[in-house]
């Protein structure tokens, strides 16, 4: 049912408005009724009508001060107002701005009947046009904030560009605060348990939800989901306004958690690290910590930073492992990897998994980038996390570790043997699919796949269809297309969004693709909408 208020500083025509028609056919329910435009305000204020029936001539407040009054403050609501022979045309040339009809009195029962209905029809085409435009705008922030997540993902545990490249993503993104070398971030690790495995299941999706508002609220604080850790929320908190701010964090998410969705919470606390080539130590650090945990469905808070050891695993050094791998060598592989874990079998169980998490991390990394991620391709990376957590036999963690590596090796090299190129341009597509918002080139991705740039070039055409360059900006193009839709981003922001740093480039190259200027298409796309809701 709409509501409706009725406004009239006559009690009698008050009355014989709620007598002439039948309000609850017509699809109304009259919530409130007013003497004058003041008191109307009031009702309205409370009540938050669809409609409101006014009159012209009334004390204090008149209707027509009441409709602007109205129009400026609930542009939503809709009026249809009453006026007497004398004054008819005037009211009808003078209000335009939410009015939807005018009667004149006495009102005639049948003339009433017909705007209440036109006005539902409004009405309720309105409603559903701010309906779907709402959806529209959630979907695509949390398009938006999912690339962001995407991003912080990638970047502690994937193999990424020179950090140049890698700090303008992050402005672009709006994690200008992570960009700096100097810039002091601690990882926080937090799984969700229940003595009811299937409460946990049920939950995690409000949990996730939470976990992301509560980021929002403090700043500084980016949540994020790694799906290859089940029941579990990440966090990078950038320590730009006090040491304690990890910790205050995480009090205040035991105890929502808690209170909200009454589950026992798991955190480990991770070090604190320097900079944007630390990020993946300081991830596997949370996880490290998390998972000295003890069993059992009771919230616990396993703290990290005391544990002052060093452990150097160099990007040269996981350069050369990923490398030995893709040239199929995985005699050289395993050689290399006995090698480091060797060295930290000198020093802690800690600095071991450390090592261990590191290879598993670069071999995930690897699996993706291949699209080698079946289900028994999880199930072996999985098998190797666990025996890195449980840590009950070392020589386990290598047999787990070399297995996966061999079997991702010889399927690599399958990939690159195939005739034509056709599963390694495949690849190369599908990396492009998901990280068309970064700095690519055909020349890092050649380096990337370790394959000849010229090669690679034509190949892809050949493939694909289109040159490298036509298909990057085709697919970015249809990104920011998308985008467009949530009037709230401004075009910059889609720039960003879609790699581009120059707006106005990124316009140019918006009109060439669509034959209009990308405010231009938006304006376009929200009168097609209208007009479809109409």
């Amino acid at each position: 049912m709409l509501k409706v208020i009725l406004v009239d500083d006559e009690i009698q025509i008050r009355k014989g408005l709620k007598w002439k028609v039948n309000w609850e056919e017509e699809g109304y329910d009259i919530v409130g009724e007013a003497s004058n435009g003041k008191e109307a305000l009031q009702v309205v204020e409370e009540e938050k009508p669809d409609l409101v029936l006014t009159d012209v001539r009334m004390p204090v407040m008149d209707g027509i001060q009441l409709v602007k009054t109205l129009s400026a403050e609930y542009p939503d609501i809709k009026v249809i107002v009453l006026s007497g022979y004398a004054d008819f045309e005037y009211v009808r040339s003078s209000l335009v701005e939410g009015v939807k009809d005018y009667l004149l009195k006495p009102v005639d029962p049948e003339e009433l009947s017909t705007a209440l209905r036109k006005s539902k029809h409004e009405i309720e085409a309105e409603k559903k046009r701010r309906i779907e435009t709402d959806r529209m705008t959630q979907l695509i922030h949390h398009h938006a904030e999912e690339m962001r997540e995407q991003y912080l993902l990638h970047l502690v545990k994937d193999e990424w560009a020179e950090l140049n490249i890698t700090g303008e993503r992050l402005r672009q993104l709006k994690l200008d605060e992570l960009a700096g070398e100097d810039a002091v971030v601690q990882f926080i690790t937090v799984e969700i348990r229940s003595l009811e495995g299937e409460q946990v299941r049920e939950l995690f999706l409000p949990f996730r939800m939470l976990c992301r508002e509560l980021s929002y609220e403090h700043e500084g604080v980016l949540s994020f989901y790694d799906t290859s850790y089940p029941n579990m929320i990440h966090f990078l908190c950038h320590h730009h306004s006090g040491e304690n701010q990890a910790r205050l964090f995480v009090s205040e998410l035991q105890r929502s958690v808690s209170t909200y969705l009454k589950l026992e919470t798991v955190i480990g606390l991770g070090k604190e690290v320097r900079g944007l080539s630390q990020l993946k130590n300081g991830y596997i650090s949370s996880l490290l910590s998390w998972s000295q945990s003890s069993a059992g469905a009771k919230s616990q808070l396993i703290d990290g930073t005391t544990n002052k050891q060093t452990i150097e695993f160099t990007e040269e050094a996981e350069w050369k492992l990923s490398n030995s791998m893709e040239q199929g060598d995985f005699g050289t592989f395993k050689k290399l990897l006995l090698a480091s874990l060797a060295e930290c079998d000198q020093q802690s169980m800690m600095s071991y998994s450390f090592v261990a998490n590191r290879v598993l991390f670069m071999l995930g990394s690897m699996a993706r980038k291949y699209d080698l991620y079946s289900d028994d391709m999880k199930k072996m990376i999985w098998n190797c996390q666990l025996s890195i957590w449980e840590l009950t036999s070392r020589d386990r963690v290598k047999e787990n570790l070399l297995e996966a590596a061999r079997s991702i090796t010889e399927k690599v090299s399958e990939t690159r043997r195939s005739s034509n190129g056709t599963a390694i341009v495949e690849n190369v597509r599908q990396y492009m699919d998901r990280h068309y918002a970064n700095e690519i080139s055909l020349t890092s991705l050649a380096d990337q796949f370790h394959i000849n740039s010229a090669y690679l070039s034509e190949m892809f055409k050949e493939q694909v269809g289109q040159n490298f360059s036509d298909y990057l900006v085709n697919l970015r193009m249809d990104k920011a297309r998308s985008l467009l839709m949530d009037e709230q981003l401004k075009i910059i922001e889609i720039a960003h969004l879609v790699g581009y740093s120059n707006s106005g480039y990124f316009s140019t190259v918006f009109k060439k693709r669509f034959g209009q200027k990308p405010l231009d298409y938006r304006k376009s796309m929200i009168a097609d909408r209208a007009g479809e809701a109409r």
